[in-house]
């Protein structure tokens, strides 16, 4: 008999990283670990349909996600919703990732506020056919999350994992917000990071 390879599992990052933070790269190696996946691809979104107030391009999004993974060789960066300029649906990227892969299994990775959404996303019977999904919760979020993701799998079917993350306080807005005022990030994100925001005089308006 051969042997039977299994395939490999990946796990997808998706978010504005507006910037990319400490709290985003604990999160995904903490989900790599848990579920022993071989690698975390990091995901800028593009053009999102649900934020539209982005105050920077997303090449410096990308740019700064790519600055705060490359020190991990289980990390990595993928342009493939930063090159669309269309609005990104996430079932549509995983269309095509899955077609450019087809021996790869995705995870992707997301947290409670954003999988309690995913019924109102386009196509999700599609979407949770294309991927597994591993909603991140946090300590202060409630009780009945395994409910209602339970409920969103017996209406569109596929598989959702819940694994409890630590309560990181640290967010992207918090730290637009003290690049506006003037205050240090330094320990909040890489230091190629606010080196990079600093060169470029991001968030300072």
């Amino acid at each position: 008999m051969g042997i039977i390879m299994a395939n490999l599992k990946y796990g997808i990052m998706g978010g504005t990283f507006n910037p990319i933070h400490y709290a985003h790269l604990f999160i995904a190696d903490e989900v790599k670990n848990i579920f022993n996946l071989d690698k975390i691809i990091f995901m800028p979104t593009g053009t999102p349909p649900h934020k539209n107030n982005l105050n920077i391009d997303a090449f410096h999004r990308y740019t700064m996600t790519k600055l705060a993974v490359a020190d991990n060789c289980k990390f990595t960066v993928t342009d493939i919703e930063v090159l669309n300029q269309d609005v990104s649906y996430t079932v549509d990227t995983m269309k095509r990732l899955k077609s450019l892969h087809s021996d790869i299994d995705f995870y992707f990775i997301t947290g409670a506020d954003a999988i309690l959404e995913l019924p109102h996303w386009k196509n999700p019977e599609v979407l949770l056919s294309l991927c597994k999904f591993i909603t991140v919760n946090r300590p202060s979020y409630g009780d009945d999350l395994e409910h209602k993701i339970k409920e969103i799998t017996d209406r569109f079917g596929g598989e959702i994992f819940l694994v409890n993350g630590p309560e990181l306080s640290v967010s992207s807005t918090q730290i637009r917000q003290r690049v506006k005022e003037g205050k240090t990030i330094r320990y909040l994100v890489p230091d190629e990071v606010n080196e990079y925001i600093i060169k470029n005089k991001l968030y300072i308006e």
